[in-house]
């Protein structure tokens, strides 16, 4: 155990989520110390810059905004900086998508308090640390990947059923058109999409048929 606390700064959009976070981790703050905390990207990168703790523990998701895309904004300010993100998700492609972020670690909100402040520790000790949910997969999921046994777009981080719906988008089906033939409701269809273009990094429709038809993503 170190000597000081881990100074550590809590990004999320739920107070609820904060005040349950700072709740489970009194208990160890002889161990880790929550020294400052953001409900936004733009709040957190001032909190951040500000206190400078030595790790930023934020949702992957936030309200107008994305952890990825924080820790990224984060990472160019301060190449040094340490980020672990938290998330719901136990799908490898978030991990890979918050490894290529540069994230310094990638755990779900189920984690037990000593559990994560043992990963936080590791991480302040230069550790990348990665929730055992999803490292066996991510391993598995890895392996296919570079022996070319997955669908398309798989490589840009894109689920199955994401690189059906950009395939539609491809032949120009509408979100009308895509929720029928994949038999889901029109908001489904967007969440989708929504997902689709912060992987692909673009803001709309046409960005990402570039992208698919650039990339060669379907042949």
């Amino acid at each position: 155990m170190a000597d000081t606390p881990v100074r550590i700064v809590l990004v999320d959009d739920h107070e609820m989520v904060l005040q349950g976070l700072k709740s489970m981790l009194t208990p160890f703050r002889g161990r880790v110390l929550v020294v400052g905390e953001a409900t936004d990207a733009e709040q957190a990168v001032g909190v951040v810059t500000g206190l400078n703790p030595d790790i930023v523990l934020c949702d992957v998701r936030l309200q107008g905004a994305s952890g990825l895309d924080l820790c990224r904004r984060l990472l160019d300010l301060d190449p040094a900086r340490r980020l672990v993100l938290l998330s719901v998700y136990d799908d490898e492609q978030y991990l890979f998508q918050a490894l290529r972020a540069g994230a310094s670690g990638y755990l779900l909100k189920q984690i037990t308090g000593e559990e994560l402040v043992r990963q936080l520790e590791r991480v302040h000790a230069g550790e990348r640390v990665i929730d055992s949910a999803v490292a066996g997969r991510a391993v598995e999921t890895a392996a296919r990947l570079a022996s070319g046994e997955f669908w398309p777009g798989a490589r840009q981080g894109l689920t199955h059923r994401e690189s059906e719906v950009l395939s539609f988008m491809v032949t120009g089906m509408s979100n009308r058109g895509i929720a029928r033939r994949l038999t889901v409701g029109e908001e489904t269809v967007k969440s989708h999409l929504r997902s689709i273009y912060r992987k692909l990094e673009v803001s709309d429709r046409a960005g990402a048929v570039a992208v698919a038809l650039r990339e060669g993503i379907f042949r």
